[in-house]
């Protein structure tokens, strides 16, 4: 792991069952060590202030390591301790990897727990100086040794050796199970912790696939995920727009540990009316971290004022009452002069209103309503993403045997799902690259042109559209 360093190593070299050669020594590790360390270890500063350091002793433990196995209960945390001591002095250490951690569930299974004090109790391995590098390691060979035995053709040990062994990349708490039940659809994963909650969700087009990727990566992050990791949960969606769409939904509900983006909720800058003391209907520019009521929604700064400006120079609207103007008491915008004087009381209150109601309905018009269509989960079934008004509203599945007269009618098959910042970038995101080949429109216009001559039970048919080495390392944080 990035950070932790070294504060005592102990290595035991087997050939067979029969141990033929053993180093241990304490480390310094050039840092302070904390105390919660020295209360697991008993480990202290003083104890290594005259310890070697880890360039002192690295060519005698890269001599004793080579050519063998690397093996150790929960095996990835001290390989990646020992390979990144080795990373700061400039050099390689790569070995292959046995955990006995994963090799106990295979070979005994049915135990309540495999932590290396669990284990040893269950099945009467003694263990002395718990939680320090020799008695671990000693532990641990004993481990070993019963694991032989147990796999007389060494069928087992070999499989977890194999380098595509799904066995030998897997963190020690998810069993190949979970990983076999995977789908290789379009969807989410979620991990999750000991206690259930999710720490991480992710969307693919193929589940599996994905979730595996995972534990072959190299990253600090990805490691320290998969040991974190002990349940796995998935969704299929039927296709990535609505995968990336539930992956949002879920980051917002769930805020996991390990995911970062999206995490941010992102500006929203809204067109918002509201009545001043004069009983004049007023529009201005309001920002917010979630989409709420508002006359227009924008995702871009610029764009809500270019819009802004337009409505006010369009319906002959006051600068001032638009809040392009502040501080005035007459408007004189350098571009927008055609206020038809409000401001200066040269027009009655209900006159101007009813021109600021115009200007809103008119926004109300450039939002259309539509739906993007897609494949379903299962057969005979479409999926379907719905915007209302220029605003999403979530997803759902319909028989593609099923013909649908208005966007009233896909209400009932919609699973409600929040607009967000996010959900508007996807959405955004989808529609340039895809086109609207995969939307229906159902805005008045549209919806009108689109029905005529059809008759009313018609509506839309979704069937046309488109040698073993023993290590323990322990380290300071």
């Amino acid at each position: 792991m990035s950070g932790n360093r070294l504060t005592e190593i102990c290595i035991v070299l087997l050939k067979g069952a029969v141990v033929v050669d053993k180093y241990t020594t304490l480390i310094n590790p050039e840092k302070y060590i904390p105390t919660q360390i020295t209360a697991l270890t008993s480990i202290d500063n003083e104890m290594v202030a005259d310890a070697p350091r880890f360039h002192e002793v690295a060519k005698e433990i890269e001599l004793i390591t080579r050519d063998a196995v690397f093996v150790a209960h929960n095996v990835n945390f001290d390989y990646n301790v020992l390979r990144n001591e080795f990373k700061e002095l400039g050099f390689d250490f790569t070995r292959k990897k046995l955990c006995t951690v994963r090799l106990s569930r295979k070979l005994i299974p049915g135990l309540f727990s495999y932590s290396l004090g669990r284990l040893c109790d269950s099945i009467n391995i003694p263990i002395l100086n718990r939680h320090r590098a020799e008695g671990d390691t000693d532990a641990t060979v004993i481990l070993f040794q019963r694991l032989l035995s147990l796999d007389k053709n060494f069928e087992v040990i070999k499989s977890f050796l194999h380098a595509h062994s799904r066995q030998a990349t897997l963190p020690p708490h998810l069993s190949a199970e979970q990983i076999e039940d995977l789908p290789e659809k379009p969807g989410i994963y979620l991990f999750k912790d000991r206690q259930h909650k999710v720490i991480y969700v992710g969307k693919a087009i193929n589940i599996k696939k994905r979730v595996i990727s995972h534990f072959y990566d190299r990253m600090s992050k990805e490691y320290q995920l998969g040991q974190e990791t002990f349940y796995i949960d998935f969704e299929t969606t039927g296709t990535e727009l609505t995968a990336l769409l539930l992956e949002a939904e879920s980051i917002r509900k769930y805020y996991p540990k390990y995911n970062r983006a999206q995490k941010r909720p992102g500006v929203v800058y809204q067109i918002i009316s509201y009545t001043n003391q004069k009983g004049i209907l007023q529009l201005a520019l309001g920002t917010t971290k979630k989409v709420v009521d508002s006359v227009g929604t924008f995702y871009n700064r610029l764009l809500a004022s270019e819009k802004l400006e337009q409505l006010c120079e369009e319906f002959h609207l006051c600068p001032r009452y638009c809040t392009l103007q502040v501080n005035v008491e007459v408007c004189s915008h350098y571009r927008i002069k055609n206020c038809k004087g409000i401001c200066e009381g040269s027009e009655t209150v209900d006159e101007y209103n009813a021109r600021v109601l115009k200007a809103i309905g008119s926004l109300g018009q450039e939002t259309p309503s539509y739906i993007i269509k897609g494949d379903g989960i299962h057969f005979n079934e479409e999926s379907f993403v719905l915007v209302k008004a220029g605003r999403y509203c979530g997803f759902g599945y319909v028989d593609s045997e099923v013909s649908f007269n208005s966007i009233e009618d896909f209400e009932p098959f919609l699973i409600r799902q929040q607009p967000t910042y996010h959900t508007h970038k996807i959405l955004r995101s989808y529609l340039r690259k895809n086109g609207d080949s995969k939307l229906i429109y159902f805005d008045a216009a549209t919806a009108k042109e689109e029905f005529a001559g059809r008759g009313s039970t018609t509506g839309i048919d979704f069937s046309k559209i488109n040698g073993s080495l023993f290590s323990d390392c322990h380290y300071a944080n």
